[in-house]
């Protein structure tokens, strides 16, 4: 009676987590730290870990800043790229979502999206950019992009947790720059 006891706790804990590895799959979470990180991220207006300057942000022009993109790999098909805050009181507030950059893109010119790109929907309900605005402290900023395996088929306005989904399993490979942001 016992082995049967524990052979049925054993059974519903390995359902228990195949049920959260499936949730959270089916949610688009991507494990950010599997990848090569051999695309290079850069910009001409701050370095790795340095102040975003406040032409970028809610307390300037409120515009993208240059993001420069070397190393992605030769096979990709598309690009996409995620800007986020995850020290947001509120969770991760997403601050720009763009899929289907041409894979040779090298630049993507300050206050512009990607020509032929498709942009998603903020945490602001908006699909375009909109800049560092914490409420209070320095909160981080991070630029990731993907080099994807395949065109992404969302339509404009689609959210990120869309966005996960669909590039789940298509990663080829990533790159992050991070920025900083408080304001005075």
């Amino acid at each position: 009676m016992r082995k049967t006891i524990l052979l049925l706790i054993i059974l519903a804990v390995v359902i228990a987590a195949a049920g959260f590895v499936y949730s959270n799959l089916r949610k688009g979470k991507i494990n950010y730290g599997e990848f090569k990180n051999m695309i290079k991220v850069s910009s001409s207006a701050f370095g790795q870990g340095e102040m975003i300057p406040q032409k970028f942000t809610c307390d300037g022009q409120n515009i993208n800043p240059e993001i420069l993109i070397d190393g992605a790999p030769e096979n990709a098909k598309s690009l996409a790229l995620i800007m986020d805050d995850p020290d947001s009181p509120s969770g991760n507030f997403v601050h720009w979502l763009v899929w289907n950059i041409k894979p040779n893109t090298k630049i993507i010119n300050e206050n512009s999206a990607p020509e032929s790109a498709v942009s998603g929907k903020n945490s602001a309900g908006k699909d375009q950019y909109i800049g560092p605005c914490p409420g209070s402290g320095t909160h981080r900023y991070i630029f990731r992009i993907f080099a994807l395996d395949e065109i992404i088929n969302l339509p404009q306005g689609a959210s990120r947790q869309e966005l996960e989904g669909a590039m789940q399993n298509h990663i080829l490979d990533a790159g992050e720059l991070m920025g900083r942001y408080q304001r005075k």
